[in-house]
């Protein structure tokens, strides 16, 4: 009689990673391990070592891919910096256009911030980008006296993958300008 061999767990931790995988494939924007243990049906400490062998299977691959955890402890799939210039054109559509990817970036840097002085600043086109921005659920906005007081939301963090500490979001935005800047070609 042929001896047999216990069930491996192995399918069914392959399945958790697939759908650890395919949540943050899908969402496009950081996810908490908690969520990811909720998906995979499974503990925080089981989620915590899948994403670590995500992260180094992404990592090992030397793909246009990486999986990455963020200060905060969330995590993120998306595409490697040196790709995005490349392949950018072939997005569907911009979330945003330059005006309000513009009036949005100066909310997020000065925030909280009165919308009186965002007008003030970018001008009053900015009404129409700020609407926009809250419709988008990129910002909200408190009544102050007559103006409103402006903040991003999480849901602008996630998903530019920015902390939601503001203090850290801020280092994080100087260091994006930053480099931004250093990208930009000198003027003859």
């Amino acid at each position: 009689m042929e001896e047999r061999k216990p069930p491996s767990d192995e399918p069914v931790k392959q399945r958790k990673k697939g759908l650890v995988e395919a949540a943050l494939y899908v969402a496009g924007r950081p996810l908490t391990t908690q969520m990811l243990a909720k998906i995979a049906k499974t503990s925080m400490r089981k989620t915590r070592e899948i994403v670590s062998e995500l992260e180094e299977i992404y990592q090992n691959r030397n793909g246009a891919l990486e999986l990455i955890e963020l200060d905060d402890g969330r995590i993120v799939m998306q595409l490697k910096s040196r790709y995005v210039s490349s392949v950018q054109r072939l997005a569907m559509r911009p979330l945003l256009t330059i005006g309000p990817l513009k009036t949005l970036a100066y909310i997020a840097y000065r925030q909280p911030i009165l919308q009186t002085d965002v007008i003030e600043v970018r001008g009053s086109h900015a009404y129409g980008h700020i609407k926009d921005l809250r419709n988008l659920h990129l910002v909200a906005a408190k009544k102050t006296g007559r103006t409103y007081l402006l903040r991003t939301t999480s849901i602008f963090a996630d998903y530019f993958s920015l902390s939601h500490d503001p203090r850290q979001m801020k280092k994080q935005l100087e260091k994006m300008f930053k480099a931004l800047e250093d990208q930009e070609e000198p003027e003859d």
